[in-house]
Protein backbone atom coordinates (compact mmCIF):
# COMPACT_ATOMS: atom_id res chain seq x y z
CA UNK A 1 0.00 0.00 0.00
CA UNK A 2 1.18 3.93 -0.68
CA UNK A 3 2.82 4.91 2.39
CA UNK A 4 0.54 8.12 2.09
CA UNK A 5 -2.74 6.32 2.06
CA UNK A 6 -1.52 3.80 4.75
CA UNK A 7 -0.49 6.96 6.52
CA UNK A 8 -4.12 8.97 6.27
CA UNK A 9 -6.10 5.46 7.44
CA UNK A 10 -4.17 5.15 10.61
CA UNK A 11 -5.01 8.56 11.30
CA UNK A 12 -8.26 8.18 10.45
CA UNK A 13 -8.69 4.79 12.51
CA UNK A 14 -6.93 7.14 15.83
CA UNK A 15 -9.17 8.65 18.68
CA UNK A 16 -7.48 12.07 19.34
CA UNK A 17 -5.76 14.64 17.06
CA UNK A 18 -3.74 17.40 17.79
CA UNK A 19 -4.91 20.13 15.17
CA UNK A 20 -7.79 22.47 14.60
CA UNK A 21 -11.43 22.43 15.90
CA UNK A 22 -12.05 19.24 15.07
CA UNK A 23 -14.42 18.16 12.09
CA UNK A 24 -15.28 20.56 9.94
CA UNK A 25 -19.28 19.37 9.19
CA UNK A 26 -22.74 19.95 9.51
CA UNK A 27 -22.20 19.75 12.60
CA UNK A 28 -20.23 22.65 13.17
CA UNK A 29 -23.39 25.11 10.86
CA UNK A 30 -26.26 23.58 12.99
CA UNK A 31 -23.96 24.93 16.33
CA UNK A 32 -23.63 27.82 14.88
CA UNK A 33 -27.73 28.62 13.92
CA UNK A 34 -28.88 27.27 16.92
CA UNK A 35 -28.45 30.58 18.95
CA UNK A 36 -30.32 32.32 15.83
CA UNK A 37 -34.17 32.98 16.28
CA UNK A 38 -36.16 31.21 13.56
CA UNK A 39 -37.72 34.88 12.25
CA UNK A 40 -34.19 35.75 11.15
CA UNK A 41 -34.35 37.69 8.21
CA UNK A 42 -31.85 36.78 5.26
CA UNK A 43 -30.07 39.16 3.51
CA UNK A 44 -30.36 40.02 -0.11
CA UNK A 45 -28.29 40.66 -2.42
CA UNK A 46 -25.01 42.46 -0.17
CA UNK A 47 -28.37 44.33 2.18
CA UNK A 48 -30.17 43.63 5.10
CA UNK A 49 -29.21 43.78 9.07
CA UNK A 50 -27.68 40.13 9.23
CA UNK A 51 -24.89 40.90 6.66
CA UNK A 52 -24.65 44.91 7.18
CA UNK A 53 -24.04 43.96 11.10
CA UNK A 54 -21.60 42.22 10.72
CA UNK A 55 -19.80 44.54 8.10
CA UNK A 56 -19.53 47.53 10.57
CA UNK A 57 -18.76 44.90 13.43
CA UNK A 58 -16.04 43.55 11.45
CA UNK A 59 -14.53 46.91 10.34
CA UNK A 60 -14.96 48.56 13.99
CA UNK A 61 -12.38 45.39 15.13
CA UNK A 62 -9.98 46.42 12.11
CA UNK A 63 -10.60 50.05 12.63
CA UNK A 64 -11.41 50.26 9.17
CA UNK A 65 -14.34 52.55 7.73
CA UNK A 66 -16.14 49.92 6.23
CA UNK A 67 -15.80 46.52 5.44
CA UNK A 68 -17.64 43.64 2.70
CA UNK A 69 -18.37 40.16 3.55
CA UNK A 70 -17.46 37.73 0.60
CA UNK A 71 -17.63 34.50 0.40
CA UNK A 72 -13.83 33.94 -0.31
CA UNK A 73 -10.61 35.16 0.22
CA UNK A 74 -9.38 34.23 -3.35
CA UNK A 75 -12.27 36.87 -5.05
CA UNK A 76 -11.76 39.49 -1.93
CA UNK A 77 -7.75 39.54 -2.54
CA UNK A 78 -7.97 39.71 -5.91
CA UNK A 79 -10.47 42.20 -6.41
CA UNK A 80 -8.60 44.13 -4.16
CA UNK A 81 -5.05 44.23 -6.13
CA UNK A 82 -7.08 45.61 -9.34
CA UNK A 83 -8.36 48.54 -7.24
CA UNK A 84 -5.48 49.31 -6.60
CA UNK A 85 -4.02 48.95 -9.77
CA UNK A 86 -6.55 50.64 -11.44
CA UNK A 87 -5.80 54.09 -9.20
CA UNK A 88 -2.47 53.92 -9.36
CA UNK A 89 -2.82 53.23 -13.43
CA UNK A 90 -0.40 50.53 -13.31
CA UNK A 91 -0.61 46.79 -13.93
CA UNK A 92 2.43 45.55 -11.69
CA UNK A 93 1.71 44.25 -8.21
CA UNK A 94 4.25 42.98 -5.50
CA UNK A 95 3.95 40.03 -3.20
CA UNK A 96 6.16 37.23 -1.79
CA UNK A 97 6.75 34.09 -4.40
CA UNK A 98 4.71 32.13 -1.86
CA UNK A 99 1.80 34.15 -1.61
CA UNK A 100 -1.39 32.48 -2.11
CA UNK A 101 -2.38 34.56 -5.25
CA UNK A 102 0.31 33.20 -6.84
CA UNK A 103 0.61 29.43 -5.85
CA UNK A 104 -3.15 28.19 -5.45
CA UNK A 105 -5.46 30.28 -7.24
CA UNK A 106 -4.82 28.93 -11.07
CA UNK A 107 -3.04 32.41 -11.97
CA UNK A 108 -6.50 34.15 -11.77
CA UNK A 109 -4.92 37.51 -10.89
CA UNK A 110 -3.27 37.56 -14.26
CA UNK A 111 -5.46 35.71 -16.20
CA UNK A 112 -9.20 37.64 -14.97
CA UNK A 113 -7.09 41.12 -14.30
CA UNK A 114 -4.00 40.96 -16.44
CA UNK A 115 -1.63 42.26 -13.19
CA UNK A 116 2.10 41.40 -12.86
CA UNK A 117 3.07 40.40 -9.68
CA UNK A 118 6.60 41.02 -9.07
CA UNK A 119 8.03 38.37 -6.51
CA UNK A 120 9.83 39.88 -3.88
CA UNK A 121 12.28 38.06 -1.23
CA UNK A 122 13.30 34.36 -1.77
CA UNK A 123 10.89 31.52 -1.35
CA UNK A 124 12.35 30.66 2.22
CA UNK A 125 12.30 34.03 3.59
CA UNK A 126 10.38 36.96 4.71
CA UNK A 127 10.01 40.26 2.21
CA UNK A 128 12.15 42.83 4.31
CA UNK A 129 12.42 46.28 4.00
CA UNK A 130 15.45 46.25 1.81
CA UNK A 131 13.27 44.33 -0.65
CA UNK A 132 10.91 46.90 -0.37
CA UNK A 133 12.76 49.66 -1.13
CA UNK A 134 14.52 47.86 -4.10
CA UNK A 135 11.22 47.39 -5.72
CA UNK A 136 11.41 48.39 -9.57
CA UNK A 137 9.51 52.02 -9.63
CA UNK A 138 5.87 52.00 -10.90
CA UNK A 139 4.39 48.98 -8.36
CA UNK A 140 1.09 49.94 -7.28
CA UNK A 141 0.45 48.24 -4.19
CA UNK A 142 2.53 45.51 -2.09
CA UNK A 143 0.81 42.93 -0.69
CA UNK A 144 1.83 41.26 2.66
CA UNK A 145 1.13 38.22 4.54
CA UNK A 146 1.14 37.77 8.40
CA UNK A 147 1.63 35.30 8.68
CA UNK A 148 3.49 34.18 5.99
CA UNK A 149 2.01 30.45 5.75
CA UNK A 150 4.41 28.82 3.41
CA UNK A 151 7.26 28.71 5.30
CA UNK A 152 5.50 27.64 8.55
CA UNK A 153 3.97 30.66 9.63
CA UNK A 154 6.93 33.16 9.62
CA UNK A 155 6.32 37.19 10.95
CA UNK A 156 8.25 39.99 10.56
CA UNK A 157 8.91 42.30 14.01
CA UNK A 158 6.56 44.61 14.29
CA UNK A 159 9.59 47.59 13.97
CA UNK A 160 10.39 46.23 10.19
CA UNK A 161 6.46 46.15 9.58
CA UNK A 162 6.15 49.79 10.27
CA UNK A 163 9.32 50.77 8.31
CA UNK A 164 7.95 48.85 5.67
CA UNK A 165 4.45 50.90 6.01
CA UNK A 166 6.11 54.14 6.20
CA UNK A 167 8.31 53.46 2.95
CA UNK A 168 5.31 52.56 1.39
CA UNK A 169 3.20 55.74 2.07
CA UNK A 170 6.14 58.13 1.55
CA UNK A 171 6.17 56.54 -1.98
CA UNK A 172 2.70 56.39 -2.64
CA UNK A 173 2.77 52.65 -2.83
CA UNK A 174 -0.63 50.93 -1.42
CA UNK A 175 -0.20 48.56 1.18
CA UNK A 176 -2.58 45.62 1.35
CA UNK A 177 -2.94 43.29 4.17
CA UNK A 178 -3.27 39.43 3.44
CA UNK A 179 -4.40 38.68 6.99
CA UNK A 180 -5.90 35.52 6.60
CA UNK A 181 -4.68 34.69 10.16
CA UNK A 182 -4.65 37.74 11.63
CA UNK A 183 -6.45 37.54 14.30
CA UNK A 184 -3.96 34.33 15.13
CA UNK A 185 -1.04 36.84 15.36
CA UNK A 186 -1.91 39.33 17.81
CA UNK A 187 -0.87 37.90 20.59
CA UNK A 188 2.39 37.48 19.44
CA UNK A 189 2.44 41.76 18.27
CA UNK A 190 0.63 42.45 21.62
CA UNK A 191 -1.21 44.74 19.84
CA UNK A 192 -4.72 44.77 18.53
CA UNK A 193 -6.22 44.29 14.91
CA UNK A 194 -7.11 47.81 14.92
CA UNK A 195 -3.63 48.61 15.62
CA UNK A 196 -2.12 46.50 13.14
CA UNK A 197 -4.37 47.25 10.09
CA UNK A 198 -3.87 50.57 10.30
CA UNK A 199 -0.21 50.09 8.68
CA UNK A 200 -2.57 49.29 5.61
CA UNK A 201 -4.86 50.44 2.95
CA UNK A 202 -6.68 47.84 2.76
CA UNK A 203 -7.38 44.31 4.94
CA UNK A 204 -8.26 41.02 4.29
CA UNK A 205 -9.57 38.51 7.06
CA UNK A 206 -10.78 34.85 6.52
CA UNK A 207 -13.22 33.16 8.87
CA UNK A 208 -12.46 29.34 8.26
CA UNK A 209 -9.13 29.40 9.18
CA UNK A 210 -8.56 30.07 13.26
CA UNK A 211 -11.79 31.03 13.34
CA UNK A 212 -13.22 27.58 12.40
CA UNK A 213 -16.39 28.92 10.23
CA UNK A 214 -17.78 27.35 6.87
CA UNK A 215 -16.50 29.75 4.74
CA UNK A 216 -15.83 33.55 3.83
CA UNK A 217 -13.47 36.41 4.10
CA UNK A 218 -13.94 40.46 5.21
CA UNK A 219 -12.41 42.63 3.14
CA UNK A 220 -12.15 46.62 4.99
CA UNK A 221 -11.21 50.02 3.73
CA UNK A 222 -11.71 53.37 3.62
CA UNK A 223 -15.92 54.10 2.10
CA UNK A 224 -14.76 54.61 -1.14
CA UNK A 225 -12.61 51.30 -1.49
CA UNK A 226 -15.23 49.27 -0.27
CA UNK A 227 -17.71 50.57 -1.97
CA UNK A 228 -16.28 49.94 -5.50
CA UNK A 229 -15.40 46.26 -4.14
CA UNK A 230 -18.84 45.75 -4.08
CA UNK A 231 -19.20 46.58 -7.71
CA UNK A 232 -16.58 44.08 -8.69
CA UNK A 233 -17.50 41.53 -6.36
CA UNK A 234 -21.18 41.35 -8.41
CA UNK A 235 -18.79 41.19 -11.46
CA UNK A 236 -17.11 38.16 -9.73
CA UNK A 237 -19.92 36.03 -9.07
CA UNK A 238 -19.71 36.25 -5.03
CA UNK A 239 -22.71 38.89 -4.30
CA UNK A 240 -24.84 36.02 -4.27
CA UNK A 241 -28.60 36.27 -3.29
CA UNK A 242 -28.24 35.48 -0.06
CA UNK A 243 -24.55 34.62 2.43
CA UNK A 244 -26.31 34.51 5.56
CA UNK A 245 -25.35 30.66 5.94
CA UNK A 246 -21.82 31.46 6.01
CA UNK A 247 -21.93 35.18 8.31
CA UNK A 248 -24.03 33.55 11.14
CA UNK A 249 -20.70 31.01 11.64
CA UNK A 250 -18.61 33.52 11.29
CA UNK A 251 -20.30 35.83 13.61
CA UNK A 252 -20.90 33.05 16.06
CA UNK A 253 -17.41 31.37 15.84
CA UNK A 254 -15.49 34.63 15.97
CA UNK A 255 -17.12 35.82 19.19
CA UNK A 256 -16.27 32.27 20.70
CA UNK A 257 -12.75 31.72 19.53
CA UNK A 258 -11.48 35.89 19.11
CA UNK A 259 -10.80 35.27 23.03
CA UNK A 260 -8.73 31.75 22.49
CA UNK A 261 -6.44 32.82 20.02
CA UNK A 262 -3.72 33.35 23.14
CA UNK A 263 -4.30 30.44 24.45
CA UNK A 264 -3.76 28.54 21.24
CA UNK A 265 -0.46 30.11 21.17
CA UNK A 266 0.72 29.28 24.52
CA UNK A 267 -0.02 25.98 23.32
CA UNK A 268 1.26 25.90 20.14
CA UNK A 269 4.72 26.48 21.47
CA UNK A 270 4.47 24.09 24.24
CA UNK A 271 3.54 21.12 21.53
CA UNK A 272 6.64 22.70 19.04
CA UNK A 273 9.37 22.36 22.33
CA UNK A 274 7.81 18.73 22.48
CA UNK A 275 8.63 18.13 18.46
CA UNK A 276 12.13 20.23 18.78
CA UNK A 277 12.97 17.64 21.66
CA UNK A 278 13.02 14.49 19.26
CA UNK A 279 15.37 13.34 16.83
CA UNK A 280 15.50 14.29 12.89
CA UNK A 281 12.76 16.62 13.91
CA UNK A 282 12.41 20.16 14.00
CA UNK A 283 9.95 22.94 13.50
CA UNK A 284 9.48 25.95 11.18
CA UNK A 285 9.91 28.68 13.46
CA UNK A 286 11.80 27.17 16.25
CA UNK A 287 9.34 28.89 18.40
CA UNK A 288 5.86 29.51 16.93
CA UNK A 289 4.92 33.17 16.64
CA UNK A 290 0.97 32.15 15.89
CA UNK A 291 -1.03 29.25 16.42
CA UNK A 292 0.66 27.41 13.52
CA UNK A 293 4.03 26.15 12.67
CA UNK A 294 5.53 23.55 10.46
CA UNK A 295 7.12 20.35 11.65
CA UNK A 296 10.55 19.45 9.66
CA UNK A 297 11.97 15.74 9.57
CA UNK A 298 15.02 15.07 8.57
CA UNK A 299 13.55 11.31 6.67
CA UNK A 300 11.92 10.67 3.42
CA UNK A 301 8.19 10.18 3.67
CA UNK A 302 9.10 6.64 2.91
CA UNK A 303 10.96 5.98 6.02
CA UNK A 304 8.73 8.01 8.46
CA UNK A 305 5.20 7.55 7.70
CA UNK A 306 5.46 3.34 9.25
CA UNK A 307 7.07 4.93 12.42
CA UNK A 308 3.83 7.33 12.61
CA UNK A 309 1.75 4.75 11.67
CA UNK A 310 2.99 3.02 14.81
CA UNK A 311 2.99 5.93 17.45
CA UNK A 312 -0.50 6.30 15.62
CA UNK A 313 -1.23 2.73 16.57
CA UNK A 314 -0.44 2.11 20.03
CA UNK A 315 -1.21 5.43 21.63
CA UNK A 316 -4.84 6.73 19.62
CA UNK A 317 -3.10 9.93 19.07
CA UNK A 318 -2.96 11.34 15.65
CA UNK A 319 -0.02 13.72 14.20
CA UNK A 320 -0.72 14.69 11.03
CA UNK A 321 -2.74 12.61 7.50
CA UNK A 322 -0.12 13.27 5.42
CA UNK A 323 3.95 14.31 4.79
CA UNK A 324 4.61 16.84 1.91
CA UNK A 325 8.11 16.01 0.48
CA UNK A 326 11.07 18.31 0.39
CA UNK A 327 13.74 15.99 -0.76
CA UNK A 328 14.59 12.67 -0.92
CA UNK A 329 15.60 12.54 2.85
CA UNK A 330 13.35 15.18 4.06
CA UNK A 331 9.53 16.06 4.40
CA UNK A 332 6.89 18.17 6.72
CA UNK A 333 3.45 18.93 7.16
CA UNK A 334 1.49 21.68 9.20
CA UNK A 335 0.17 21.72 12.22
CA UNK A 336 -2.57 24.77 13.60
CA UNK A 337 -3.57 24.66 17.07
CA UNK A 338 -7.60 24.83 17.63
CA UNK A 339 -9.74 23.71 20.22
CA UNK A 340 -9.10 20.01 20.36
CA UNK A 341 -5.52 20.45 21.45
CA UNK A 342 -6.86 21.55 24.81
CA UNK A 343 -8.77 18.33 25.74
CA UNK A 344 -5.71 16.22 24.83
CA UNK A 345 -4.56 14.30 27.80
CA UNK A 346 -0.99 15.33 28.64
CA UNK A 347 0.47 12.30 29.92
CA UNK A 348 -0.64 10.20 27.01
CA UNK A 349 0.55 13.04 24.70
CA UNK A 350 3.81 12.99 26.57
CA UNK A 351 4.16 9.40 25.78
CA UNK A 352 3.29 9.27 22.20
CA UNK A 353 6.44 12.04 22.13
CA UNK A 354 8.66 9.51 24.03
CA UNK A 355 7.58 6.91 21.54
CA UNK A 356 7.93 8.94 18.83
CA UNK A 357 11.73 10.32 19.86
CA UNK A 358 12.20 6.12 20.46
CA UNK A 359 11.43 5.16 17.08
CA UNK A 360 13.35 7.95 15.38
CA UNK A 361 16.50 7.11 16.91
CA UNK A 362 16.39 3.60 15.59
CA UNK A 363 16.12 4.79 11.91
Amino acid sequence: MDEQKALMEAFDRTEVRLAGHGARDVAVLKEALAEVEDTLTADLYGTGAVIEDFQAEMAGVLGKECSVFFPSGTMAQQIALRIWSDRKGSRSVAYHPLCHLEIHEQDGLKELHHLEPLLLADADRLITLEDVQNMQPGVACLLLELPQREIGGQLPEYAELEAISAYCRKQGIMLHLDGARLFEVLPYYGKTAAEVCGLFDSVYVSFYKGIGGIAGAILAGSREFTEESKIWKRRHGGDLISLYPYIVPARHYYRQRIGAMAGYYEQAKELAAMFNSCHKVSTVPEVPVSNMFHIHFALSREQLAPVLIQVYQETGIGLTPRLKETGDTSCYYELNIGDVYSGVSKPALREAFRLLDERLKQL
